[in-house]
């Protein structure tokens, strides 16, 4: 099996170098991650479950926000499209956003569903004890999914690489997708297999190994199967090129030009939540840099190797990855 060269270090510093200011437009479902963090000593007596004394409470952006984030943390200049309801979670979703420097204008509010909150609860070690979801999931129909049409073909056409976020939480439908091809920019796509139809035309869609595996009935145990799973998925999604992620085994390229494994950074992980959002902003904004796949996948490889250093939905800096080469 073939394995990528690795990229140069002097190339990966001066692509990581033209990230800043680079606009990218983020469309999908934004999320708001809430973490209330205590201390676990006993059991209850009422039902087998930890106590938690309360300790302290933070909240992070997730979803498409975090996806915008990192673009924002790597020096890049990040628009949003997105749906919100109009609650006390969407005010501080919109905080947060403005004061990561991320335009959020292209936001939807939808007064019928909340604003995608995931309560998580964790101990002071980080160990979750459990999670509550507020959440509607249904697609976006009618006049939302006009306004989110709308704030893609206004946002759009400024951007130098556009990128989807599908949590299937609603914001993703074919009209969405069609408005952002109609661009004819760069369009990467972190996927859900139930909305595999709606990418046709996309330039690189990132599925992680399981999702390739159920998008493609086919087991990934071996850089053969990646290779095989990744051209079958190619087929059935009609995209440009694919980019399985496959954990502790690296990543699958394959694309028109170039197929390939790029081997796993062996770092300490402390925690996956969020890497595949890493993925995609450094590969947008590395295509937007003028990366080849490879190089862009490469660079896309190494920062998510760094954010599962970290706990919770990260971001990483342009500086760090710079640095890491």
């Amino acid at each position: 099996m073939t394995t990528l060269p690795p990229i140069d270090g002097g190339r990966a510093r001066d692509l990581v170098g033209r990230f800043a200011g680079l606009p990218v437009l983020v469309v999908g479902d934004v999320m708001l991650d809430r973490f209330v963090v205590g201390r676990v000593t006993r059991i209850s007596p009422e039902a087998p479950v930890p106590i938690v004394r309360f300790e302290s409470e933070h909240t992070r952006l997730g979803g498409a926000a975090n996806v915008a984030h990192n673009i924002a943390a790597l020096g890049g200049r990040a628009s949003l499209v997105g749906i919100v309801g109009q609650d006390a979670a969407a005010g501080t979703l919109r905080a947060q956003l403005a004061a990561a420097g991320i335009d959020a204008a292209g936001l939807v509010a939808d007064a019928a569903r909340p604003t995608t909150e995931k309560v998580r609860v964790v101990t002071e070690r980080n160990q979750q004890v459990a999670r509550i979801d507020y959440e509607r999931d249904t697609d976006a129909g009618g006049e939302i999914e006009q306004a989110l049409v709308a704030q893609v073909a206004r946002l759009a056409g400024g951007a130098r690489a556009l990128l989807v976020s599908d949590y299937l939480k609603g914001a993703i439908t074919r009209p969405v997708i069609e408005a952002l091809l109609r661009a004819g920019t760069p369009l990467i796509v972190d996927p859900k297999i139930p909305h595999l139809a709606c990418y046709a035309g996309a330039t690189l869609v990132t599925p992680n190994h399981h999702e390739a595996e159920v998008a493609t009935h086919f087991r990934i145990r071996t850089d053969a199967d990646a290779r095989q799973a990744a051209r079958d998925f190619r087929t059935r999604a009609q995209c440009g090129g694919v980019l399985i992620t496959r954990g502790e085994h690296g990543m699958w390229l394959s694309a028109e030009t170039v197929e390939g494994s790029i081997p796993a950074r062996a770092r300490e992980v402390s925690d996956v939540t969020g890497a595949g959002d890493t993925v995609v902003a450094t590969l947008a904004l590395a295509l937007a840099a003028g990366a080849t796949s490879a190089e862009a996948a490469a660079l896309a490889n190494q920062a998510a190797g760094i954010v599962v250093g970290k706990f919770g939905p990260a971001t990483l800096t342009a500086a760090e990855l710079g640095a890491s080469f």
